[in-house]
């Protein structure tokens, strides 16, 4: 990233997580060369700018709050305690099957309940890989995609990423490449993972994981 983005008007992370942790596992402060980067936390909701050091984050939804209180007692009444666990992201909730007995059977059969819980209190249910995180609506990774892209006033775009939630930001690159006579033109592509065939399907170019990934953004970078 600290060698392409020198070469492109700008680079942002966009993330399910807050914006302060997404900053910590990057190591993105004070990077030469990256002194622009922009970390759009829990889908856009909280922003990072490299140039200030600080995060900007509204306050957290009650629906959160009541959500997080009422949570255990939900899995428990359901039998999925176990091997299930909670991750506190502030602005959500998030439910992890991965560790269950059956994890893609636990992951369906929390996804009604966990739905009847988030509508009770304003929230949505956001499904991932072996994951269902309950949050605020009216934000997702394609709605953070397009505000950044107009607030840039961008000629094109690329987008990576390998999970459920990015294909908002799928869509979203898809309706800006349809816009006016030419569009913007923009590149999708998948950091491969057979959990998640809808990316690949829609994806323009797929590569195998995060390291083909690094590898194609330093190739780019050296393009350029």
């Amino acid at each position: 990233l600290a060698a392409l983005a020198p070469k492109v008007a700008a680079i942002a992370v966009i993330t399910g997580r807050p914006a302060g942790v997404a900053v910590r596992y990057g190591g993105f402060a004070g990077v030469p060369g990256l002194e622009h980067l922009v970390v759009l936390g829990h889908y856009g909701a909280e922003r990072w700018d490299a140039v200030t050091g600080t995060v900007h984050a509204p306050a957290a939804h009650p629906g959160v709050t009541a959500v997080r209180a009422e949570l255990p007692g939900v899995l428990h009444e359901f039998g999925a305690w176990n091997g299930t666990w909670i991750e506190e992201k502030g602005q959500a909730v998030a439910v992890h099957t991965r560790r269950a007995q059956d994890p893609q059977a636990a992951f369906e059969s929390l996804r009604g309940p966990l739905g009847e819980l988030a509508a009770k209190h304003g929230l949505i249910v956001e499904p991932g890989r072996l994951v269902l995180e309950l949050r605020p609506p009216g934000m997702d990774k394609g709605v953070a995609l397009a505000g950044f892209v107009a607030e840039l006033d961008a000629e094109s775009v690329i987008y990576a990423g390998d999970d459920l939630g990015d294909l908002a930001a799928f869509a979203a690159v898809e309706k800006l490449r349809s816009e006016g006579p030419d569009g913007i033109p923009g590149l999708l592509v998948c950091s491969g993972s057979a959990e998640v065939p809808e990316l690949t399907e829609r994806a323009d170019l797929s590569v195998p994981g995060p390291a083909a990934v690094v590898d194609f953004l330093a190739a780019l970078a050296e393009r350029l």
